[in-house]
């Protein structure tokens, strides 16, 4: 019998059948609205590279735009749905990225490299609310079932590995003229469709102050060794994947690899960043995350080992999808001790101190 005291929410009793249907909700929903951000980091540097004129030094300036736009929506997102509920939240934000994307494309057409920058910004802002999803899938889940709820929304990214390139691949050139800017008009696409699947999400909204107290202060729980364990690590598996991703796809496109072949490349890697969640919860179930975060952090050692061997096709996709594996680990695994950290009341104010993941991607 489920206890009423394991949920994640205060107040609400745990229900795994119900959080096994959220879970795949969200998945959907990651699957649609993930794939934004792997389209913009399959595209945006390359696209800013063709804006810019003989300085092509602030080509990745997008990208960063992106990472920048996601660190300010992280408290936002999180507070916002502590106030509204998470399924009004988790459709805003995908409204949000909407929007972001219909930018980027605007900018293409006009030739307008800060307006590119804006739009990567929002596009990335929302990714901040997409990061919620595997916070969401706790919610109503028991603590046993928890890690296998974060890897069932996780495995939405198998989708979007796919979908968010083969997108790019094939909307790149519809419109005359402007390479790219029908990517993002199918990025805007897929996120009006992600808001429409997480209409379906049944998480019961707790007011603030209701069912339980505040909590400890914030700057408590952040001084705690298992917060500072469980963060760093997820921040550290964070770093190395957005600096590898970021500047990868440029680089190939520099050594006079064609743009197809990396944008090939992001779909492998975002394929080997959420396929393994098929089995991590059970691994993290089985081994602890402590362990499955530090085989996760070995993996991306081994990442930068292969990029500096070579700058061939192969070398560039192993190293992509080494990226992926050791991503996972660390991620999911530093996901899993993090809600191990907090307790139910303090669930929004955690969440929100929490390193982003770019996916879903």
């Amino acid at each position: 019998m489920n206890k009423l005291v394991e949920s994640a929410l205060p107040g609400v009793a745990v229900d795994d059948r119900k959080a096994r249907r959220n879970a795949l909700v969200l998945g959907v929903a990651g699957a649609l609205g993930g794939s934004a951000p792997s389209i913009s980091f399959a595209v945006a540097a390359i696209a800013a590279y063709s804006l810019l004129g003989d300085d092509k030094s602030f080509a990745t300036v997008p990208l960063t735009a992106f990472v920048v736009g996601t660190a300010c929506g992280t408290v936002p997102a999180a507070l916002l749905m502590r106030r509204i509920g998470r399924r009004p939240g988790l459709v805003a934000g995908m409204l949000v990225s909407s929007f972001g994307a219909v930018l980027s494309a605007v900018a293409l057409i006009k030739a307008s490299f800060a307006l590119l920058c804006v739009g990567s910004f929002f596009v990335g802002f929302a990714s901040a609310f997409t990061q919620q999803f595997r916070f969401a899938a706790t919610d109503t889940a028991s603590p046993s079932f928890r890690p296998r709820a974060i890897s069932l929304v996780m495995m939405g990214g198998v989708v979007a590995a796919v979908l968010g390139p083969q997108t790019v691949l094939h909307t790149s050139r519809i419109l005359p003229g402007t390479p790219f800017a029908g990517a993002f008009v199918g990025s805007a696409i897929l996120t009006l469709l992600a808001a429409a699947a997480l209409l379906f999400l049944d998480i019961p909204h707790v007011p603030r102050g209701a069912g339980a107290p505040n909590g400890r202060p914030i700057s408590e729980i952040a001084r705690s060794p298992e917060f500072l364990i469980a963060v760093g690590c997820a921040t550290s598996a964070y770093a190395m994947m957005s600096f590898i991703m970021t500047a990868a796809p440029l680089a190939m496109v520099m050594h006079h690899h064609h743009r197809d072949a990396a944008v090939l490349g992001i779909q492998w890697h975002v394929l080997a960043m959420y396929l393994p969640s098929f089995i991590t919860g059970s691994l993290i179930a089985r081994f602890g995350a402590r362990k499955i975060v530090a085989v996760g952090l070995l993996i991306l050692v081994s990442c930068a080992v292969v990029g500096l061997l070579g700058t061939s096709v192969g070398h560039f996709w192993l190293e992509l999808a080494l990226l992926g594996v050791g991503w996972n680990f660390g991620f999911i695994g530093g996901t899993a001790l993090v809600t191990e950290t907090y307790l139910p009341a303090e669930k929004e104010k955690v969440q929100a101190l929490r390193a982003p993941a770019p996916a879903q991607k």
